[in-house]
């Protein structure tokens, strides 16, 4: 890709827009004439205008190099390692937004249109680099080389997409540019002075994405936009000079991924489908297929707090990071009681810190497996049989991974495949959804409960449950990750598995003729991991300098036990009490989830009625966080779990206070506004209190 020279970018990007605008009024009045019946998708036709932004929502890639110093190569930037020889670093954004407008136009469900934006980002890439071989070893701080920051994009883009209900998909491509600034800093060791060296840059480069956006009233609509941004490689240019050594120079290449959320004006308004009523006649069969999504944008910040030390794992102050996801989840009927389900999804972006330092996160859309980019994964893939056994039946609408029937009540179903043990285990109707309700682990699961996934959540195995109308009970065996907080599953399922087993109790509470459920249950499973006390042992003793050497040398297959209760009970039509208490040994490594040993949450979820809000909830929880002695004990020595570690311990148990509330927009679009309070992040009196502000965009169909 070509330089463009200066700040040029912006005004030019300025002028695409103002000249796509010129005629959006009059383009408006040529617009054809509604139909006169509502049609069962939108027309998106006309001109729109919106705002967009996020914050940690996007990623960036600076690559350096190769770069001279006096005509020679720098050591640093010319080893073997591509990622060093061109110091290339992700960073997340600090901000992102802006402005957008474009024009569509739509034939049938087939949408066509040209769109424009532009805005600002801080996507930063310091790069300490030290200079060996040019008399700058051992300098303290490191010889600071190289740093680059872009701040103004812009694009132009034509999108092509395809309408049903309320929404809108779409795949757009065009062309993107940014302005970027490269700074050099050069220490003088003889003197003591600092120099700097500027050079500003504008690029122009391409731009592929997709996007989807759903109509909440006839003029407005909310969306995710995803771009992924190539703006190419820059010709070498020279950053000042070292003293007595010569000039430095480089080059420089930037590509980026980038969400934000969107919301959109349609001066020209849109006729909006009818909604179909829950009771309607065949409004819950559907035959054969099942149809359903979802998505979901967490945007989460920390600010400062106490932080004396810091270890690989530790909770990093001032920062902010979002995550995405969008899934579709598919359904087919073999026959009236064998049904198939596939579940793909895209995910995006990491949790604070990526996802580490608290024992109970605080995002739980959060993946281990988070990436800067959308990572498309066939998370679930299972079929279900369910054998009636007589009596009564129930009818059971389309839904999620469910397809609409009749069922007996009694009955036993059996579930093969991929799926996620939270799908069956440990449910509670107000606290068990981050995508709508808490988003603190510790409170939408029993967090002791180290049930077998892998990294983002998911596992392979049978689940079978007998269903009465008084209580149920299930159980599974499944596939445990190779190694603690792995993405393989281990093949071996005779001699390494997980075994869980719940019963569920139903009932109304007398006096109040409230429904409620009881939940217990017991899990055991058998992994490649490391004993906590031998650990520790052969570390103090001297065997290992390092107790995670320790920990490598000395996995085997071991087992790791446990129990859960979980109580949900409504106490009003709108108000409900949910707890949770949960335990396992503290032996040996946990594997799959996080790092505790025990655990107690419990909350109040509030409906909106009393303020003629009925669809939006308000939830409020707490919960209590410990280890074993022995965890304890690994910790302390520098040892690190799969969420936490900060290289030393001053025990104190990990506490969490969770808000939020959820606005419902619409029936499909929900907003919530999410704070928790955690005091001693990963058991540790020497940080925190941390204090966590959110938002959260979720929408389904």
């Amino acid at each position: 890709m070509r330089r463009t020279g200066g700040a040029g970018i912006g005004a030019a990007v300025t002028g695409m827009v103002l000249g796509l605008y010129a005629g959006l009024a009059a383009a408006a009045d040529l617009r054809a004439p509604a139909a006169p019946e509502a049609l069962p998708y939108i027309d998106w036709s006309g001109p729109y205008l919106g705002v967009q932004g996020s914050a940690g929502a996007s990623f960036g890639n600076y690559r350096f190099g190769p770069s001279t110093i006096g005509g020679r190569p720098i050591p640093a930037f010319q080893s073997g390692d591509s990622t060093r020889r061109s110091d290339a670093g992700r960073e997340a954004t600090t901000a992102v937004g802006g402005l957008f407008g474009g024009y569509n136009w739509q034939r049938g469900q087939y949408l066509y249109g040209v769109e424009a934006d532009l805005y600002g980002a801080n996507l930063k890439r310091p790069v300490p680099s030290t200079a060996t071989g040019f008399g700058y070893e051992g300098v303290d701080p490191p010889f600071s080389l190289i740093r680059g920051k872009t701040d103004l994009y812009g694009a132009l883009r034509a999108r092509l997409g395809y309408s049903f209900e309320n929404y809108l998909v779409y795949a757009t491509f065009g062309l993107a540019g940014a302005n970027a600034r490269v700074l050099a800093t050069y220490p003088d060791l003889a003197t003591g002075a600092v120099a700097t060296a500027r050079r500003d840059l504008s690029f122009l480069g391409f731009t592929l994405g997709a996007g989807v956006q759903y109509a909440i009233t006839p003029n407005l609509a909310l969306g995710l936009d995803y771009r992924y941004v190539d703006l190419g490689k820059s010709g070498r240019f020279d950053l000042g000079a070292v003293p007595g050594l010569g000039p430095v120079s480089t080059q420089a290449a930037f590509s980026s991924h980038q969400m934000m959320a969107r919301l959109s004006w349609y001066p020209g308004g849109l006729t909006l489908p009818a909604e179909v009523a829950d009771d309607a006649p065949g409004s819950r069969d559907t035959g054969r297929y099942s149809f359903h999504g979802q998505t979901t944008f967490v945007n989460q910040g920390v600010p400062g707090f106490r932080a004396p030390y810091r270890g690989e794992n530790s909770l990093v102050p001032h920062q902010a990071q979002a995550t995405t996801t969008a899934t579709l989840f598919l359904g087919f009927k073999l026959t009236d009681s064998t049904e198939l389900f596939y579940n793909p999804e895209f995910s995006q972006g990491f949790g604070l810190s990526r996802t580490l330092g608290v024992a109970g996160f605080v995002n739980g859309e959060a993946q281990k497996a988070g990436a800067p980019f959308p990572k498309l994964r066939s998370n679930r893939y299972f079929i279900r049989q369910t054998f009636g056994l007589g009596g009564p039946t129930e009818d059971v609408p389309d839904g999620p991974n469910q397809l609409a029937m009749t069922r007996d009540v009694e009955r036993i179903t059996v579930v093969a495949g991929k799926f996620a043990l939270g799908d069956f285990f440990d449910g509670n109707v107000y606290a068990h959804d981050p995508r709508v309700d808490f988003m603190n682990w510790s409170l939408w699961a029993s967090s002791a409960w180290d049930f077998p996934a892998n990294l983002p959540g998911f596992t392979q195995g049978v689940m079978v449950e007998y269903n009465r109308q008084e209580f149920a009970i299930r159980a599974a065996y499944t596939q445990v990750p190779k190694q603690p907080s792995n993405d393989v599953l281990d093949p071996r399922l005779f001699d390494r598995a997980g075994a869980n087993i719940e019963f569920e109790e139903r009932h109304v509470l007398p006096g109040l003729n409230q429904p409620g459920k009881l939940r217990i249950g017991l899990f055991s499973n058998v992994g490649n991991t490391a004993n906590y006390r031998q650990v520790v042992g052969l570390t103090q003793g001297g065997v290992y300098d390092d107790i995670n050497d320790a920990v490598a040398a000395t996995r085997r297959p071991r087992r790791k036990t446990g129990a859960y209760v979980n109580l949900e009970q409504a106490l009003t039509a709108d108000l409900g009490l949910f707890a949770r208490a949960s335990i396992s040994d503290g032996r040996n490594e946990s594997l799959s989830f996080t790092d505790i040993d025990r655990s107690v949450s419990g909350g109040f979820s509030l409906k909106g009625t009393a303020w003629e809000r009925p669809s939006d909830t308000v939830g409020v929880g707490a919960a209590i966080n410990g280890l074993s002695p022995a965890h304890r004990a690994f910790f302390a020595n520098g040892g690190l779990g799969l969420l936490i570690g900060d290289g030393r311990l001053n025990y104190a148990p990990e506490r969490a206070f969770e808000a939020y509330y959820a606005m419902s927009l619409t029936k499909a679009v929900t907003v919530s506004f999410d704070y928790q309070l955690v005091v001693n992040p990963a058991y540790n009196r020497d940080r925190g209190p941390a204090n966590f502000f959110g938002t959260r965009l979720h929408a389904d169909f």
